[in-house]
């Protein structure tokens, strides 16, 4: 008989982070939380050379490791002092360069930072774009390590010399518990540097855009032991030097594999969170015309290609919130925002989600009334009609989405799987069955530290694949069920959103 073993998922996402223990005992499995904390980027207005202010914005990765070491030692204290293994996944973008003695060269920038806006158009004047897409299969944004790292060899050159490696997010906390300097074939697809085929990094798009290969970590599968947990850490966290496991470190992936699908080529699976990334699993990747000009991406998934595009999540409705908790001098509840959705009237109007004035707006409020204005509609003014109209918006944009993909793909959806921190949402999920005229199937709520565990299970050998997990998965977490209604007047909007699209488009 098999004894049990005990895994810790530590899963850092673009609003906060959480800790999870979990135990695969005989044929079965159990998740709990032991450790939550919030964290948002923090923006400086500082003068830069020419005296002129410059917005900067940075995580703190000092809070978030000193949480992480809070979370083991959690675990140690409510648990045991026993641990097999932990792993880490992250938002998909970012990292730190760091000199010879480990020392960090800077801050680590958060992907919104305004820095970044000018990259895509420098990164394209370098490399074809066709050419960029064929061989990395990703499709271009802002946030992209390419154009972080040609925008730190453009403007931190006297720093190249005594930078020896850049660590992406995952890859710099595991640097920080135990040594390690890698990243997983997963998020290092999304970086718009790795060859989607060979799953290495590019020496093509590198050399073109004069960033040294040496500076990127090692790529290694999903499931890899890429080292222990330092002596010291695991000293000061009362634990034994558990082994660090490179999960799929990129949270979507995580998620997407904690989907339990039936039929992977009949569902559309929607990770849901501050990000909402819409896609399908495939085997191979697509990189034909037709799949840059619908800017889809091919993410590493584990054994397979996460076939999406990259949609806003519930960002414009944290953005909201912010601004109402601002104003309010405290912060409402979803429960009491989507009481006041839910009440009021339908389709006043529609937003493009992902339309750029949305990205990182000073006052999102005035950036969907401005949308309004531009599209000759008129936004609501109150917060249940603001946030329905941002639900509907959404629940479209889907339907968009899947519509591409599926006929890229030449396979149509039959249901949509729901996974993530949005999938509580069950008016935007409802919303979603509504406007795709599909069932959708919700949870789990916690699918990237549920993905996350099940790699850390395979690289250790407890189950065999991931069709071994979704039974456990199933017999686990609730999932929850929708079925379309009202589609008519569905359809109407349908019609009418995609005229507000042409009309922004046009």
């Amino acid at each position: 008989m098999e004894k049990p073993i005990d895994i810790v998922a530590i899963d850092l996402g673009a609003s906060g982070g959480k800790c999870f223990a979990g135990r695969f005992e005989h044929d079965t499995f159990s998740m709990q939380e032991i450790h939550r904390f919030a964290y948002e980027p923090v923006i400086r207005h500082i003068p830069d050379r020419s005296d002129r202010l410059i917005s900067r914005m940075h995580w703190n990765d000092l809070l978030i490791y000193r949480n992480i070491i809070d979370g083991l030692r959690i675990f140690q204290r409510d648990i045991g002092n026993h641990l097999d293994a932990l792993g880490i996944d992250t938002w998909g973008t970012d990292g730190m360069f760091l000199s010879a003695d480990g020392e960090s060269l800077g801050d680590l920038y958060a992907y919104r930072d305004h820095r970044l806006d000018p990259m895509i158009d420098e990164v394209k004047a370098l490399v074809d774009p066709a050419r960029m897409y064929d061989i990395t299969g990703v499709h271009f944004q802002p946030f992209n390590i390419s154009n972080q790292l040609l925008w730190f060899v453009r403007n931190r050159s006297d720093m190249l010399p005594t930078a020896a490696c850049f660590l992406p997010t995952p890859s710099l906390f595991y640097y920080y518990l135990g040594g390690a300097r890698m990243i997983d074939s997963s998020w290092a697809s999304v970086t718009q540097l790795m060859d989607a085929r060979a799953k290495r990094w590019s020496k093509e798009i590198l050399q073109t855009l004069g960033i040294p290969d040496s500076l990127l970590p090692a790529i290694v599968a999903p499931g890899t032991s890429v080292g222990t947990l330092s002596k010291p850490v695991a000293a000061d966290t009362g634990l034994n030097q558990a082994a660090l496991i490179a999960v799929a470190s990129h949270d979507t992936a995580c998620a997407f594999a904690a989907a339990p699908v039936a039929h992977p080529q009949d569902a559309l699976i929607i990770s849901s969170g501050t990000w909402s990334l819409v896609g399908k699993l495939i085997p191979e990747p697509i990189t034909h015309a037709d799949a840059m000009a619908a800017n889809l991406s091919n993410e590493g998934g584990i054994g397979n290609i996460r076939f999406l595009k990259n949609c806003s999540g519930s960002w414009i409705t944290q953005e909201l919130r912010r601004g109402w908790r601002d104003t309010d001098g405290r912060e409402p509840s979803w429960k009491e925002l989507d009481v006041l959705a839910e009440a009021a009237p339908p389709f006043t109007a529609f937003i493009d989600p992902d339309d750029a004035s949305f990205y990182n707006p000073d006052d999102m409020r005035q950036a969907i009334h401005d949308f309004c204005v531009a599209t000759g509609q008129t936004a609501p003014t109150d917060r249940g009609g603001l946030l329905r109209m941002v639900y509907e918006s959404l629940a479209l944009k889907y339907q968009v989405v899947n519509q591409q993909i599926s006929e890229i793909c030449g396979q149509p959806s039959r249901v949509i799987h729901i996974v993530g921190g949005g999938s509580r949402n069950q008016l935007l999920n409802q919303f979603t069955s509504n406007a795709c005229g599909l069932p959708v199937v919700a949870g789990p709520e916690e699918a990237t530290a549920v993905g996350n565990l099940m790699t850390q299970a395979l690289g250790l050998g407890r189950i065999s694949g991931f069709e071994q997990a979704i039974p456990m998965i199933r017999a686990t977490f609730p999932i929850r069920d929708y079925k379309p209604t009202d589609t008519g007047n569905w359809e109407k909007a349908r019609h009418r959103f995609v005229d507000i699209l042409a009309k922004r488009t046009g």
